[in-house]
């Protein structure tokens, strides 16, 4: 059995490497000493992710344990695995305790670098840049298998220990065998930025351009009467949502899944973000929430996910057209700009240019798909907070800002704001911060980089302040978006190409 002190040395080493493709000759170096299933483990720890999902277990529980470090390395991989599925299978009434003793046992028998290490697993405080696309490299690279194949299997089972597994043992015939599955979620299509209506449509041949919502973004899968709705993290929320089932259900359908959008509607026009989310969480009534479908992934048999925008969304528009969001193909400009127009009259967000020749690349955020908003917003962590002052003492204010940064994983600071703050909006924010708290230095918070907030920008300047290169000009809160993960967030190349030609 593999020493879990190997792991430990390889996270370190990915951390102490800036270079991509170092730090995947790095993983796949220790993958190639691991049989199949410690590998498909292994990945799981080294990118943050446990084979479990998350633990459940809360900073100061973890660090509440004192326990004296082990003199050498003793503990495994596979032991490290057992002990956090014991800990998640504890359950009922003295749990805490059994988890504690569970925990203390595993840290006495640990070194300190060890230690360390599992009680930033365990706690999602794992950063040390091998994310899942690092992985999936390093896993291609010691199965000897296109990159490629690898990241399709990832996106279709949504699973990375068994995505390893099945490279390792099975290879490219293994791969090519994880196909699409009803009732499985893939990770879905993300859109890029762009500038305007007109410049995206320059884009393409020919483009589809769709009505933003400001919505929830669900997938839905039905295979006869059993329908199951799922967020884009791929949870499921169907209960959530009978009108959605239903509308559903009423398509002259047996198979099928469709990508859309679940938004209330109001007697005044399309609710906000916030207040769609407030309504499903309060258990939406069925006429509260309204269906919008823009994509369709399966049909009666047919995957097509390798089938262009124009055929599916054909499909759409036979087998579910008055859910359908609006919509039209063209390649004309002026149109494209009529169309951002009239969702803008209809309360709505802006437009998604979509490449009319593309295919679904899930989980991908490519330049397929371009979002058009009026005022420039983007997804960004926030990475610490500074407590307030004034009317703002006892709440933590000004909010520091990191971008993804695709090449390790990391996250890159680039500003920090506390305009757009209401009163509410800083209560929640306070407690929800001090729950992700990791550390302080000074009068800043530091967290774990977990929660996403959209922010509202006058664009970017260059600065030599911040690592990334680029600081945020007139930045404000939008909304938090507790709907997407921090790896959905903006990256920092999405920021740099606002300074233009001269970078």
């Amino acid at each position: 059995m593999t020493l879990l002190a190997e792991v430990v040395t390889a996270s370190r080493d990915v951390a102490d490497t800036s270079s991509r493709s170092g730090k995947v000759a790095i993983l796949a170096a220790l993958l190639r000493r691991l049989d199949a299933r410690e590998a498909g483990v292994g990945v799981g720890f080294l990118a943050g992710v446990p084979r479990q999902g998350r633990v459940g277990i809360g900073y100061s529980t973890i660090y509440g344990i004192d326990r004296p470090p082990a003199p050498e390395a003793s503990l495994t991989i596979d032991e490290l695995d057992r002990a956090i599925a014991e800990v998640q299978g504890t359950t009922g009434s003295g749990s805490a305790a059994q988890r504690r003793q569970i925990l203390g046992e595993l840290l006495g028998r640990a070194t300190d670098e060890e230690a360390d290490f599992v009680k930033r697993l365990v706690t999602g405080d794992l950063r040390q840049g091998a994310l899942a696309g690092l992985m999936v490299d390093a896993i291609a690279k010691t199965a000897a298998v296109p990159a490629a194949l690898a990241r399709r299997a990832l996106m279709l089972s949504g699973d990375l220990t068994r995505t390893a597994e099945i490279a390792i043992t099975d290879g490219e015939d293994g791969l090519r065998a994880v196909g699409f599955e009803i009732f499985r979620p893939v990770l879905p299509m993300l859109a890029s930025v762009a500038a305007s209506a007109s410049e995206a449509v320059a884009s393409f041949d020919l483009a589809s351009v769709e009505w933003k919502l400001d919505g929830i973004r669900i997938q839905i899968h039905r295979r006869d009467e059993e329908i199951r709705i799922y967020t884009r993290n791929l949870n499921d929320i169907t209960h959530t949502l009978p009108g959605i089932v239903a509308a559903v259900r009423r398509l002259a359908v047996t198979q099928a899944v469709f990508d859309g959008e679940a938004l209330w509607m109001t007697e005044h026009g399309p609710a906000t973000f916030q207040d769609t989310v407030s309504q499903i969480d309060s258990e939406a009534p069925p006429e509260g929430i309204e269906t919008f479908l823009f994509d369709v992934l399966h049909l009666e048999g047919d995957d097509l996910l390798d089938t262009p925008l124009e055929q599916r969304a054909a499909r759409l528009e036979d087998t579910a057209g008055h859910l359908k969001v609006p919509s039209v193909t063209t390649s004309d400009p002026e149109t494209a700009q009529r169309t951002l127009d009239e969702a803008l009259r209809a309360g709505h967000e802006g437009v998604v240019v979509k490449d009319a020749a593309s295919l679904y690349s899930a989980g991908r955020r490519g330049k397929a798909w371009r979002k058009v908003k009026p005022v420039q917003t983007y997804d960004l962590v926030v990475l610490g907070a500074e407590w307030g002052h004034g009317r703002r003492r006892g709440w933590l204010s000004n909010i520091h800002l990191g971008a993804r940064d695709p090449s390790t994983g990391d996250f890159v600071m680039v500003g920090k704001t506390f305009k757009g703050l209401t009163d509410e909006l800083l209560e929640w924010q306070t407690k929800e911060l001090l729950a992700r708290e990791t550390g302080r230095l000074g009068i800043a918070v530091l967290l774990r980089p977990e929660l996403v907030v959209e922010i509202a920008l006058d664009g970017v300047q260059s600065s030599t302040r911040y690592p990334g290169g680029v600081a945020l000009r007139f930045a404000r809160v939008k909304r938090y978006r507790p709907d997407k993960s921090a790896g959905e967030a903006d990256t920092i190349d999405d920021l740099r190409a606002l300074l233009g030609p001269r970078r």
